[in-house]
């Protein structure tokens, strides 16, 4: 009788040479990173994720924390943006106030984000992916979707070869690692990546799908956050499983069009196809008090540097915002969100701060705020912005020196010139 694994295709993830399908090692380089999967040669859609991204970028940039819990957040007072694997054993998470983060992990090396390195490192690999595909659907600075379909004959081989290709590319010139999930949906795609990070690679077919999935929490389905589930669990529906053997008609008299996703995301079927317009649709930057603030004098000086920061990010991405966000948050944890259309889209620092400026003038009334934040929403084409004001004629002479100091910035660094509201701040804020 002929045994049926035979005929299961598989590859070295390091060395890309066929593997039998009992091999345990790689017969070519003896690497134990063997991929085999019944379906692996016929899935194209795939999701790429870049592990613990922040944090794997400080290892890479400093090989002494290496070997070390890595939290990227801000202060005492902030929240994790990410921490390493070594960190997360520990207990860490994502969004964990940092006081819990040094609780569960007191020996961890706490690095404030710098999201400008990050960008870049992000646009690489962004680029990298579009030379896998046209078809690239961005969720994040470091997660994307792919289709590979109809690929096969530009890169001479199966998507999952391609994908494994790439992974080892970013590995080499990057310096980080990639996790990567390939199926036939963008949901189990999703799934598949978080299997087995970080460096992983996980297959989920259609054949396995139903099964693969009815055992897992019903939290595994995209929507589901804490309060639905909570919902679920009342109702007596905790896993995938459950949800299986109810009829669509029935979950959407309970829930809605939630009913409908439920129905069909727990059948493994998700129609939704890669969408490659995936832009930014607003630039922001906040930052989290060491200790609550209430006056407009402790406050502005930040508001000023956010705003700085913001019209940075905007020309880099040669983009203009026509409606300016401000955010903030109580010492309680409320969030306040205030925005105003301008009249025109701006790129300017000068005019982002004093909008801001005015939305937060109604908002200084004695309250404590850990936190603010200043955006830009409506992006679009800065050919658009900041036409002649006339109305406010010095408003031309502000800009003309905006990109002055702009230029010098680019020159000497972010310090080498400082308007009055911000003198100083940044060095005492490092």
């Amino acid at each position: 009788m002929r045994d049926s694994t035979a005929a299961i295709p598989g590859f070295c993830r390091d060395c890309l040479k066929e593997q039998a399908a009992l091999a345990r090692r790689c017969r070519t380089c003896g690497s134990p990173r063997l991929l085999h999967h019944a379906e692996l040669y016929g899935l194209m859609l795939a999701h790429i994720d870049c592990d613990a991204f922040y944090a794997s970028i400080e290892k890479r940039d400093n090989p002494e924390l290496a070997d070390r819990p890595v939290i990227i957040g801000g202060g005492k007072r902030g929240v994790v943006s990410t921490a390493c694997y070594i960190a997360r054993i520990h207990g860490v998470r994502s969004a964990m106030p940092m006081f819990k983060a040094l609780e569960a992990c007191p020996e961890a090396v706490v690095i404030k984000p710098d999201m400008e390195k990050y960008s870049r490192v992000g646009r690489k690999v962004r680029a990298m992916m579009l030379e896998l595909t046209p078809l690239v659907e961005p969720l994040s600075i470091d997660e994307a979707f792919l289709d590979l379909s109809g690929t096969d004959r530009l890169h001479h081989a199966p998507p999952a070869r391609t994908l494994a290709r790439f992974a080892r590319r970013v590995e080499q010139e990057v310096g980080i690692t990639v996790s990567i999930g390939l199926s036939y949906c963008k949901f189990l795609a999703k799934v598949a990546s978080d299997l087995q990070k970080p460096r992983g690679f996980s297959v989920i077919g259609q054949a396995e799908a139903v099964d693969f999935l009815k055992e897992r929490p019903v939290t595994l389905i995209w929507g589901v956050g804490k309060a639905f589930a909570a919902t679920l669990e009342r109702d007596g529906i905790r896993t995938i499983g459950q949800l299986q053997t109810m009829e669509e008609a029935e979950l959407m008299r309970r829930y809605g069009t939630m009913g409908q996703r439920l129905y069909r995301l727990s059948r493994g079927q998700d129609e939704r196809s890669v969408e490659t317009g995936g832009e930014a649709k607003s630039v922001s930057s906040e930052t989290t008090f060491n200790v609550d603030l209430s006056r407009p004098e402790e406050l502005i000086p930040h508001l000023r540097r956010l705003s700085e920061q913001v019209a940075l990010r905007l020309r880099k991405s040669e983009l203009a915002g026509q409606t300016v966000v401000l955010k903030l948050k109580t010492a309680d944890f409320r969030s306040r969100t205030r925005n105003r259309r301008l009249d025109s889209p701006t790129r300017l620092a000068d005019r982002i701060f004093r909008t801001g400026l005015q939305l937060l003038e109604r908002e200084v009334d004695g309250t404590r705020y850990r936190l603010i934040g200043i955006g830009v929403s409506d992006l679009c084409d800065p050919v658009l912005a900041d036409p002649p004001d006339l109305v406010d004629p010095s408003a031309a002479r502000r800009a003309a020196a905006e990109e002055a100091i702009n230029k010098l910035h680019d020159r000497f660094g972010k310090t080498s010139v400082e308007t009055g509201y911000t003198f100083g701040q940044r060095r005492r804020d490092q």
